[in-house]
Formats: structure tokens, sequence, C-alpha cells
């Protein structure tokens, strides 16, 4: 098969997706090394078809569309360049890459979503667009929305995306009456569950929890994909309430007030998602102060077959239909024997 080159009009159309894409999967190598800049993807086509990767580097180090440029070096005059963000154009640890791009004379821009941070907000696009290159917006918007949420998220409201991370049985349920819950699931659901927490800033739960489960909160079980050298992929673990000087989840920090506080604290701290990981109490308060902004529940092919166990939710819930709250699943993946549920509510 030839190489897919965006030549013609109709072409265009063709090869726009395929490229946004492989741009995405260079972000995804990105996800744990870049915060907290956004992981960003790039793919530079050559008007000879030739191709060249880029993803974020490390704080401090060159953005995705700059990666790119210097691998394909004078190839990139008159090329196609694929960038999942909008490049920014403003001067930080790195030059703006907005002219970068035009320093080397690319022809056109395809990019995914517009960035709204401040200091960028479409002033990439418009730059390119006054030194005459072509500029597209748009291509796999949700897929790469997606990938991005928590950066998206954060700019947007200046608070972190909250995940609530819940491992249950089928019929719902966290732990058996006696308290005990290891392992509702399987060794690839917990795996998940580590990179999850690499993929996080902080981890919040509950006092509760850490009396009766003694968790360590860190991450053991995943290998990121590309290296992070020293770098640990530990996210900072939070208590609410106290935990004891001995208890494995030192060091923590212990938090007494309102949660809500304590997310605009970590969102004005640069933090770009916050996982919670329970207990059913801590789960069931931060659920109806809508501070959730995703579930990720990992169901287990286990029936507890009674009420008598911990409900995903502890607390009061719904008393009619009319008030249940509704949202939508954005991704289904089977883990082993178990199911990775994505659940995203629907905000008014």
């Amino acid at each position: 098969m030839p190489p897919l080159t965006p030549t013609t009009a109709r072409m265009v159309t063709e090869v726009d997706p395929h490229y946004m894409r492989r741009a995405v999967a260079n972000a995804a190598e990105a996800r744990v090394v870049a915060p907290p800049n956004p992981w960003v993807g790039s793919v530079v086509v050559g008007v000879d078809g030739d191709v060249y990767d880029g993803a974020t580097e490390e704080p401090g180090g060159r953005h995705a569309e700059r990666v790119a440029l210097d691998a394909a070096r004078a190839n990139a005059a008159g090329a196609t360049v694929y960038a999942t963000l909008e490049p920014c154009s403003h001067e930080g640890r790195t030059g703006p890459c907005a002219q970068a791009l035009i320093d080397a004379g690319v022809a056109r821009v395809v990019i995914g979503v517009e960035d709204p941070d401040p200091q960028v907000a479409g002033s990439g696009i418009m730059a390119l667009q006054a030194a005459g290159i072509d500029v597209e917006v748009g291509i796999e918007a949700e897929r790469v929305a997606r990938q991005l949420a928590p950066y998206l998220h954060h700019r947007r409201t200046g608070r972190p995306l909250v995940v609530l991370k819940l491992a249950a049985t089928l019929d719902g349920r966290l732990a058996a009456p006696d308290g005990t819950s290891s392992w509702i699931t399987g060794p690839e659901a917990r795996a998940d569950v580590h990179r999850l927490r690499a993929e996080s800033d902080a981890i919040i739960v509950g006092a509760g929890t850490v009396r009766a489960d003694d968790p360590e909160l860190t991450v053991r079980d995943y290998r990121p994909p590309v290296a992070v050298g020293d770098r640990s992929l530990d996210p900072e673990r939070i208590v609410l309430g106290a935990a004891a000087d001995d208890a494995r989840v030192q060091p923590a920090d212990n938090h007494d007030g309102d949660v809500s506080d304590l997310i605009d604290r970590l969102g004005a701290d640069g933090a770009l998602q916050v996982m919670v990981e329970g207990g059913a109490g801590v789960a069931g308060a931060m659920y109806r102060a809508g501070l959730v902004d995703r579930f990720v529940v990992y169901l287990a092919p286990a029936v507890m077959g009674g009420d008598d166990g911990v409900p995903m939710l502890r607390g009061p819930g719904a008393v009619t239909m009319a008030d249940v709250s509704r949202g939508r699943f954005v991704d289904v993946t089977r883990l082993g024997d178990d199911v990775r549920l994505t659940y995203e509510p629907i905000r008014p």
C-alpha cells in the first residue's frame, strides 16, 4: 500500500483522521512524562510522504511539535503537521511552538482541539494563519479531548479532574459484611489501577479505609511506555481524617476540612487529575457533593448475594427514579476476567 500523503483535496479528508490518530498514539506515550504540561502528540508528513513522530518530553524538554520538527529537519519545509493540541504561542521554558512551525516553513497545520489555557486560547492558531499557513481545527476532536480531559478540565475550571475508582462485585458490593475486600478483582484490573495512580497527581482516601486495609497507594505494577528516569510515579497521598504514623500510606497529608476546598487547593497547586480510592463513605459523600467528574469501576464476575455487603456509595441516594443521576459510559474494557467501566455524569 502506498504511503498516505495529504496531496489533494480529496485525499485530505481521508488522511487527516489517520495521522491525527497516530498523533494521539504518540501522545499516549507522554501521559505520565509530560505533566504538569499537557501530553501532546505530533506528526510531520513531508511533501515526499516521509513521516516523523513527536511527543511531549519531560517538563523543560521539547514539546511534541518540536520533537517531530527536529526529526524531520529540512524535510519539514512544505510539510503538513498534525498536533493533538493547539501549538503554544507564548515563551515558557521552551520557545513558542507556533513560531517553530512558522520558521520551519510548514504549509499546513492540523489541530485536534484548541488550547483553553489563557496564554494560548486561539493565539497559536492566529499566529499560524497570519504567517500564511493553512490551519484545520477539530480533526478527531472527541478522541483528543478524551485523552486530554484532565488538562482541558483544569484549564477551564481551575480544578483537577476528580476520578472515583471503585472495585466491586457484579451486585455492586465493595466489601463483605465483615469488611474484607481483598481481592475482588484479578491481577490485570489491579495492575490497571496502578496505571491510573501513575496518571494522577494525588490520591484521596478515607481514614477508615486506611485503618481497615492499610493500603500503600503507590505505583508498583505499572511501567510507562517510555523511561521516566529517577522521577517517582507515586502521587501525593491525602487522608481524609488522620492516618497513624506507622500506616503504610505514610508519608501522607491529613485533611480535616471541606473536601471541596481541598480540590480547589490541589487545582491551584497545578494538579490535573486526582484519584479517589475510597472507602464507600468518602465515595458517597464526594458524589453527592458533585465533586466526581469520572467513575472508573472495575466489575468482577463475582456475586456477594445479599444486601448486607458494603455498597459502592454509602449514604442516602435518590428516592425516586426522577432524581437518579444520569451520564454515559465513555469506555468499556475487559481486563482478564473483569470489566472496567468508565462513566461520566452529565452536568446540568
